[in-house]
């Protein structure tokens, strides 16, 4: 029952031991609000809620914060670009990757501080590394000094003195052109919040290692986040949280990203597809199946072919869980899972692995239903909506049941409006022995991609491989 993790300080998989028993604390570096999320951003957290939903399916008490970054030069620059107020565009780019959350079904975070509502922490943080000699002032900036730290680079693995790091023009006063800033000095027409040090606001590094601290104490068990994050960010939280005094993050757990013609996802690329476009065209949940069920250390390639696939693959499933649940009634979830999937997930939470189980149950209860074997298929449905609990895919689970997966859910009750619409006339067609015209709408509805299976209940239609 031991869970393990790939650790990117270690470069191996490691046990995890937490540091209080029974608990596990997580900071996840979350949004840089300056656009709406991207299914790269989102990502990150599928990934993270599937390790946080199994932990608690282990036992643990979950500690989970994700904070926003809703201070930055980009978002800056938006506000300029748009002419509107920076915590505008903060604001509505906020609620725009909390919709995304929700609508594929993330859990909301134990907490979810924002930057700029934690720069006393970060000036006190500052004050302390000064004192300690690892930062310093210059011209109302405050740089963290990387030659005072020994430690520094030691996640990413890079030597330093082959490190280029060039300063920004509004960076004056560096001592060394790698050090990074803490705090950033006031510039006309910029927000700005007072210092011992001068007008100014955070550095994007500072708020994450003050916000953990506040949260999550001087020591904690996991910090995650993308592969892009690990230089600079993660590198100087570590090294600015250390210097502080602060053991940090025990584990170091990072996702890889959602590329697009071998390039990794991103707004200033053009490449990226906006999380608020996808739910209009896909069923969440179906999203959810795509951007969660593969490894979370390995590439994801964006193709439409590969969404159908995923889409196809969920229908097998739902498909089953339906037929069960028509035949017998509802079907609770089973206490545990099948130890196959256990062992899969708690070996680096390998997803994959226990999706083969998933779908492995689910041909176990199909054959059961063609046995009339009603008591082994309602098993393997309690064991199959136990799995899919933990992956966060139960359709029958109360997020996906009541259609809060937001628009593309309303798109599904839409089709099946119109389906059920050409059904009726298919029965109709029946009733009155005119099979020429039933057979020809079946057709019809078949070529669309559809399929339909006649039941004791009455026709069903379900999607089939395209």
């Amino acid at each position: 029952m031991t869970i393990r993790l790939y650790d990117t300080s270690a470069r191996q998989i490691r046990d995890f031991t937490p540091l209080k028993p029974g608990c596990v604390s997580i900071y996840l570096c979350g949004a840089t609000v300056q656009a709406a999320p991207h299914i790269g951003h989102i990502r990150s957290g599928l990934n993270f809620d599937i390790m946080r939903r199994w932990f608690a399916h282990r036992g643990y008490e979950v500690t989970f914060i994700r904070n926003v970054t809703d201070i930055d030069d980009k978002i800056i620059a938006k506000a300029r670009e748009q002419d509107r107020p920076w915590w505008s565009i903060g604001y509505a780019n906020e609620r725009a990757f909390n919709d995304g959350y929700t609508a594929l079904g993330c859990l909301p975070p134990t907490y979810e501080p924002r930057a700029t509502g934690h720069v006393p922490e970060m000036t006190e943080m500052m004050r302390t590394l000064i004192d300690r000699g690892h930062a310093y002032a210059a011209d109302g900036n405050v740089y963290f000094d990387v030659r005072s730290f020994p430690g520094y680079l030691q996640l990413s693995r890079q030597e330093l003195d082959n490190l280029r790091q060039p300063a920004a023009d509004s960076e004056t006063g560096k001592r060394d052109p790698r050090d990074f800033a803490l705090w950033k000095a006031a510039k006309p027409g910029e927000p700005t919040w007072p210092t011992p040090w001068g007008e100014g606001r955070p550095g994007w590094h500072l708020e994450c290692s003050a916000m953990a601290h506040k949260y999550l104490g001087s020591a904690f068990d996991i910090h995650g986040g993308g592969l892009d994050l690990i230089f600079p960010h993660h590198e100087n939280e570590i090294a600015q949280s250390k210097a502080y005094g602060d053991e940090f993050a025990r584990y170091w757990v990072h996702n890889a990203w959602v590329t697009m013609a071998g390039e990794k996802m991103s707004k200033s690329l053009g490449n990226s597809v906006l999380v608020s476009e996808m739910v209009r065209r896909w069923r969440p949940i179906v999203l959810r199946y795509y951007l969660g069920t593969p490894h979370y250390r390995s590439t994801i390639e964006y193709s439409e072919e590969a969404l159908r696939e995923a889409e196809s693959a969920f229908a097998r499933i739902e498909g089953f869980i339906q037929r069960v649940v028509e035949k017998t009634g509802p079907v609770e979830p089973s206490a545990e899972v099948p130890p196959a999937f256990a062992e899969a997930m708690d070996d680096d939470l390998g997803v994959p692995q226990a999706l083969a189980v998933v779908h492995t149950t689910v041909r176990q209860g199909n054959s059961a239903l063609a046995a009339d074997d009603k008591e082994a298929a309602v098993a393997r449905l309690a064991e199959v909506r136990a799995m899919l609990g933990v992956l966060g895919l139960d359709p029958l689970d109360e997020h996906w049941a009541a259609g809060d997966g937001e628009s593309g859910e309303d798109l599904h009750g839409v089709v099946d409006t119109l389906v059920r619409m050409v059904l009726d006339q298919r029965e109709a067609a029946r009733a009155r022995k005119d099979w020429a015209t039933a057979d020809a709408l079946r057709d019809q509805l078949g070529q669309s991609g559809l399929v339909i299976e006649d039941s004791p209940q009455g026709p069903r239609w379900s999607l089939g491989p395209r």
